[in-house]
């Protein structure tokens, strides 16, 4: 058994599905607060029914938070919509548009890795679908033209916009703080005077070090995969062909006209989108981005979604194929707002805090928020969710320590984008429509990993 396939059953033996792994966290997270002193009037470890009668009720109310629910719907609109704009034929016919590119394995990893790279940064769940469905016909490309390819390079190459979504404008974390008063929820009540109402784009997405580090990302991973690509071995494809049926219903009546009319479709889309650009431009700060919200993404998203696809029929289609993607968002952000209300609640998370800033300082601070954003990336593999679990520390350990707390965010996201490369769990969708398996693109993900960190170090060092 090699090295690699040791790693594989490892990772199967201890990780369950994330949604048993969030059960498992809860359960951890209310056992350990029982024996955790408590900064109220039930401080100590008296009245153990009373205690954990109180506990419960954090948790419930945390589980039901309807700022934590209306997150979740905001990232499971954020992901389908980027689905179905990746399943519509306007980006199928660009996808066309490079095959006769990619002529040999070197080009064809280089040519996947840097469009998904570019198109992740815009939308995660555009840039997921792109990349596996960029994968699949490249094959079925070399398949007919005899080209031979390393499909799972051409997988990993798919793959790898989880390597730079979070720091992307879909970033979960980045995109909420946007939102006026999000950060103020999260913070516990004796800090919150001092939290900022938002934190733009301008400080996050578009700072000198998330810039610097994002350019160095889009030159490092294609150059990294072409390299690699020059050197794995290569076959040709076995491919069944594809067959499509773009036929319309035939016998339309009355109303039935407008859901399979192409001028209806995208005139909807159109106003849309142009509504986008009006609010956008509204806005006194357009140059902030303060226009720039998970409401905002998602409404350009339908508009774009509905004109790319051309009818609305076919959108509603393209949407039925996609929900499942969002099952694991809806089912364990809950969970996820559960441990937060036990956390906050309890006192814990300013015990933590105090314990992470006697280990760190001003510079070692954001390191320690990389590498455990990292290590937490394996057992809650949502970005949005582990955001609500990891973010209250990050900002009242920030505020306390007077570290910049748009450079402790980017350090979480950052770290939570790195070990999507080892964390097999987003990248069922790519396996499920390549068919490929995760021990055939693992090996290139690690190495991308072991760039991705010293490029994610570097930015957090040298900025």
């Amino acid at each position: 058994m090699t090295l690699l396939e040791k790693y594989i059953k490892g990772v199967r033996f201890f990780l369950p599905t994330p949604f048993s792994i969030a059960l498992l966290l809860t359960s951890f997270v209310m056992a350990f607060a029982m024996f955790w002193p408590w900064h109220n009037s039930l401080d100590g470890y008296n009245n153990w029914s009373e205690k954990s009668s109180l506990l419960l009720n954090y948790w419930y109310e945390g589980l039901w938070n309807s700022a934590g629910l209306a997150f979740a719907i905001q990232m499971m609109l954020m992901l389908l919509l980027g689905h179905v704009l990746a399943l519509s034929p306007i980006v199928n016919r660009f996808i066309s548009k490079l095959l006769p590119i990619c002529s040999n394995n070197a080009k064809s990893a280089f040519i996947i890795t840097l469009f998904t790279l570019i198109i992740s940064w815009f939308n995660w769940g555009l840039g997921l679908v792109f990349g596996a469905i960029f994968c699949k016909k490249i094959m079925h490309y070399a398949s007919e033209k005899g080209i031979a390819l390393n499909a799972g390079l051409m997988g990993a190459a798919g793959y790898c916009g989880l390597m730079i979504w979070h720091g992307g404008i879909s970033g979960s974390s980045l995109i909420k703080i946007t939102e006026p008063g999000h950060l103020a929820s999260l913070a516990s009540a004796n800090i919150k005077e001092h939290i900022p109402e938002i934190i733009d784009f301008n400080s996050t997405v578009f700072s000198s070090m998330n810039l610097a580090v994002t350019l160095s990302l889009l030159i490092t991973l294609p150059l990294t995969m072409f390299l690699i690509g020059k050197r794995v071995s290569t076959s040709i494809p076995k491919m069944k062909s594809e067959l499509t049926n773009n036929a319309l219903e035939n016998n339309l009546i009355g109303a039935e006209i407008l859901d399979y009319s192409l001028i209806t479709g995208r005139i909807i889309g159109f106003l849309i989108c142009l509504f986008c650009v009006y609010f956008a431009f509204k806005d006194p700060n357009t140059s902030s981005f303060h226009f720039i919200t998970p409401n905002y993404l998602n409404t350009m998203l339908l508009g774009l979604g509905i004109f790319f696809h051309g009818s609305i029929i076919k959108f509603i289609k393209s949407t039925e194929t996609a929900i499942g993607g969002t099952v694991g968002i809806l089912i364990q952000f809950p969970l996820y707002f559960g441990i937060m209300g036990i956390f906050k609640s309890t006192g814990i998370i300013n015990d933590l805090s105090y314990f992470f800033q006697e280990l760190s300082n001003e510079y070692t601070y954001p390191i320690y928020t990389f590498i455990s954003a990292s290590i937490i990336n394996f057992f809650v593999p949502s970005g949005g969710g582990q955001w609500y679990i990891q973010g209250p520390l990050i900002i009242q350990s920030s505020l306390e320590m007077g570290i910049p707390l748009s450079k402790s965010i980017m350090a979480f996201a950052y770290g939570d984008q790195l070990t999507n490369m080892m964390q097999p769990f987003w990248a069922l969708p790519l396996l499920g429509i390549t068919g490929l398996k995760a021990k055939d693109i693992l090996p290139y993900t690690l190495i991308m990993m072991l760039v991705g960190f010293v490029l994610f170090f570097l930015g957090l060092t040298v900025f």
